[in-house]
């Protein structure tokens, strides 16, 4: 189980309460699922055998940072255009009050599940199909759903470093000063003219596969509009994307200036990740040596 502050637990009359009311009918059994590192969430299984996902928002007051406010929101909201969309996913049944419920997947999630080479290859190929059809859905305004945006992409992503910048100031993170590598590379992102929906956590737990397909993709909330690079970052975590993937998605590779904005975007997860577990209340030597490697990453990334 993954300890953070900002989990909040529900008592089982609360659950049971919550399934009659979306469901209809009483609570057999409930799990807590543990890989989360952010919302609760359980599964439910009603007396009836049908089963749904429980996610439930951090209490009230809990320190976040920035763009971490009000993020099952956008979870809802990114889970409807998805659908809109055909890209595979959960369907919503219920979102109010911190809480959002959806239909349960079958199948496992990707880095549990035992593949072949083969099987592994025609995943890949099938996600960038799907990660191509999710870059279909576009936006009115470029960053985050709720905040920080911006009129265009550079503006966005600006605010969006800034924010984390200052969110490492108000938890009182050290970070090497990396807003001159940021500014100087600006440029680069006005090459991104219309506003994609971005997932921006596509690492293989949080698409879930069964009978050797693509299930589901989970886990929105993190999403943004902006340019469709950026989610190599996670599709290809602290890595380079295969070509399995490529194919799947559409193309052969990256010019040198692509090369250089996915950098960016890959620096930007770095200093969320060096950010983040201090208001989470991640401890000891298994964090410092996450932290050790975020930054060595993010010093690679912005060549510092």
């Amino acid at each position: 189980m993954v300890f953070s502050l900002t989990k909040r637990e529900l008592p089982e009359p609360e659950l049971d309460a919550l399934l009659r009311r979306v469901l209809g009918s009483p609570l057999a059994a409930h799990v807590e699922l543990t890989d989360g590192m952010f919302n609760t969430a359980y599964r439910l299984t009603a007396a009836d055998g049908r089963e749904v996902v429980l996610k439930v928002a951090p209490p009230t007051g809990v320190p976040l940072l920035t763009y971490e406010r009000d993020l099952m929101r956008t979870e809802a909201l990114v889970f409807g255009l998805m659908a809109d969309r055909g890209v595979p996913a959960p369907r919503v049944l219920l979102h109010e009050d911190g809480l959002l419920v959806m239909t349960a997947l079958r199948g496992t999630p990707w880095h549990a599940a035992e593949l072949s080479d083969a099987e592994r290859a025609a995943l890949r190929r099938e996600l960038g199909g799907i990660v191509r059809r999710l870059h279909g859905v576009t936006g009115d305004s470029f960053g985050y759903v709720q905040g920080p945006g911006g009129a265009t992409w550079r503006e966005a992503f600006g605010n969006m470093v800034a924010a984390v910048l200052a969110d490492a100031d108000r938890f009182g993170v050290e970070l090497p000063d990396v807003r001159p590598a940021f500014a100087a590379r600006a440029h680069l992102l006005d090459e991104v003219t219309s506003p994609v929906l971005v997932h921006f956590d596509l690492w293989e737990g949080n698409v879930f596969v069964a009978d050797g397909r693509v299930e589901g993709i989970i886990d929105p909330e993190r999403a943004f509009f902006g340019d469709p690079l950026a989610e190599v970052v996670s599709v290809a975590l602290f890595t380079e994307p295969d070509e399995d993937y490529l194919a799947g998605y559409g193309v052969a590779g990256f010019t040198a200036a692509e090369r250089a904005r996915i950098a960016l975007y890959r620096a930007y997860l770095c200093l969320v990740m060096i950010v983040e577990g201090v208001p989470r209340g991640y401890t000891g030597e298994e964090r410092e040596a996450h932290v050790a490697f975020f930054r060595a990453k993010l010093a690679e990334y912005l060549e510092l």
